[in-house]
């Protein structure tokens, strides 16, 4: 198995937990990231301590309370392929958060370190940014969930859904250098959902260099590690692939290099 991948537990532990991934185990410094599935009644209650929090609803709907706010019957979504926005809920370092599972419960768990600087607060689908990103058999559907022009201290996080047979995250870039106004240096996490679940993604690694190249078969559940380098995804014919980025570093701005060896693809001709 690759250390790029991590994969999920068949049983949630006592608290839903089914994958785990913290700055140590990754080996990095920014991004921390969680799966929990909760059955129907089961309660998860946690303190944020310095890290902030964006809860995203993945599938099912739960209460969730902070210490100053309780919003009760979120969720919408029973399964990502939905394709709707979900609901997500930010919470501050120094802060905790209780989550009531109101049905079946999937929820993503993102991490990042937090300075105080935001409230809590409810981010609802209608206030999730929708897209159509590239042409062709390079266009994925996004939902911008907690992007840089929304309040946070560290985390951006977006879902990607590429349909069978596309490819996203393409064409090939990079966020690995601290080179502002040009590169942002960007820790990201990937993961991945696939539909039927038997199928999987295949996502490349690699940098200019070739120190790091990865070719990654990655499997309804799993989630990848990206340190550095560029990281284009494909879904395979017959299976669509869903994947919710989480990305942090010391500065809150996604700024990207495409390989320019494939750079040219951005300018051809979309009739083509």
């Amino acid at each position: 198995m690759s250390p790029y991948i991590v994969t999920s537990e068949r049983q949630p532990g006592a608290d839903g937990t089914v994958l785990s991934v913290t700055p140590e185990s990754a080996g990095w410094t920014y991004v921390g990231f969680e799966v929990l599935r909760m059955t129907e009644g089961q309660t998860v209650s946690r303190e944020t301590g310095d890290r902030e929090v964006c809860l995203v609803l993945l599938s099912g709907r739960a209460d969730v309370a902070t210490k100053s706010e309780l919003w009760q019957g979120i969720g919408q979504r029973m399964s990502v392929f939905e394709k709707t926005p979900p609901y997500s809920v930010y919470v501050p370092n120094a802060d905790r958060y209780e989550i009531r599972a109101l049905t079946a419960l999937e929820v993503a768990v993102c991490k990042a370190p937090g300075r105080g600087n935001h409230p809590a607060r409810l981010i609802a689908p209608e206030q999730v940014g929708f897209e159509m990103r590239g042409y062709g058999n390079i266009e994925r559907q996004i939902h911008n969930i907690l992007p840089e022009q929304e309040p946070a201290d560290s985390l951006l996080v977006v879902e990607v859904f590429t349909p069978n047979g596309h490819w996203s995250s393409y064409p090939p870039h990079k966020h690995d250098r601290d080179a502002l106004p040009d590169e942002s240096l960007l820790e990201e996490t990937y993961y991945f959902r696939v539909q039927p679940e038997q199928g999987f993604a295949v996502q490349r690694i690699y940098t200019d260099d070739r120190s790091l190249d990865e070719t990654l078969v990655v499997k309804d559940g799993e989630t990848t590690l990206v340190p550095r380098g560029y990281h284009p995804v494909a879904a395979p014919p017959g299976y669509d692939v869903y994947y919710l980025n989480v990305m942090a570093g010391p500065h809150r701005t996604w700024k990207f290099h495409n390989d320019p060896d494939h750079s040219w693809i951005m300018n051809r001709p979309k009739s083509e």
